[in-house]
């Protein structure tokens, strides 16, 4: 099992945001994870890397409790994530962004990272960019870039966290294809969306939070013919 939660709970003052959320998730698997907003998806997120410690509960990574492991810690450990709004060195270029991520999070030095670097670009279609600063690209090749600096720490477990949110029908299917490659070659997935399209062409199984507790995990034909997830998301693009 890479990731293992047992009953975390997190509470910001009197607001429960997180509520004894377990799951298990195997070494290799795509998880979904949906949830209308307010549900407590990105908090969850927060709780695996380390941005925030929970008031309650158990976090395991690849067997190891890490429930109060630094952030940078669990980085090296191998957990990688991307943000909602990518967050890239906008004076750098595409090829410095990742070098920096990948000397960061690996702990090691530049010259040992660059053949990887060149490999991350070409497999997130940025290598004929390389050279172009961050603050330049269009916002599909910032997702690109996100994802390609979450990849040059060189994550076991990688969380997503709604990339695919903004971009054209068209920009949304580049952007899974390169996903589903990354998964093929066998990295962990566990991806927040709302674009449930996207989300269904990659995972294997759905969870689903509401008001920080988890209503249901399976299947996603399964999950989303539940009455109670329909009620949630009566009118979101399925």
């Amino acid at each position: 099992m890479i990731l293992r939660l047992e009953n975390v709970s997190k509470s910001f003052g009197a607001l429960k945001v997180t509520d004894a959320v377990s799951v298990d998730v195997p070494r290799g698997e795509a998880l979904g994870i949906i949830g209308p907003n307010g549900a407590g998806k990105s908090t969850l997120f927060n709780l695996i890397t380390g941005n925030l410690l929970p008031n309650a509960g158990r976090i395991e990574f690849l067997g190891r409790d890490v429930t109060r492991t630094p952030a940078m810690e669990r980085v090296r450990m191998g957990v990688g994530r991307s943000f909602q709004i990518p967050q890239p060195f906008e004076g750098l270029t595409v090829f410095e962004n990742l070098l920096t991520a990948a000397t960061f999070g690996r702990g090691g030095r530049e010259a040992e990272m660059v053949e990887d670097c060149a490999a991350i670009l070409e497999e997130t279609e940025l290598l004929k960019k390389a050279n172009l600063v961050a603050g330049t690209l269009s916002l599909l090749d910032r997702k690109r870039l996100e994802l390609a600096r979450a990849m040059a720490t060189g994550p076991e477990l990688l969380l997503l966290d709604e990339i695919a949110g903004g971009l054209t029908e068209g920009e949304c299917r580049a952007l899974v294809a390169t996903i589903r490659r990354i998964h093929a070659k066998g990295t962990t997935i566990i991806w927040i969306e709302h674009v449930l399209h996207a989300l269904n062409a990659v995972v294997e199984r759905l969870l689903v939070l509401d008001f920080g507790r988890v209503i249901g995990i399976g299947a996603p034909d399964a999950i989303m013919a539940s009455k109670e997830v329909r009620e949630i998301y009566l009118g979101l693009e399925v």
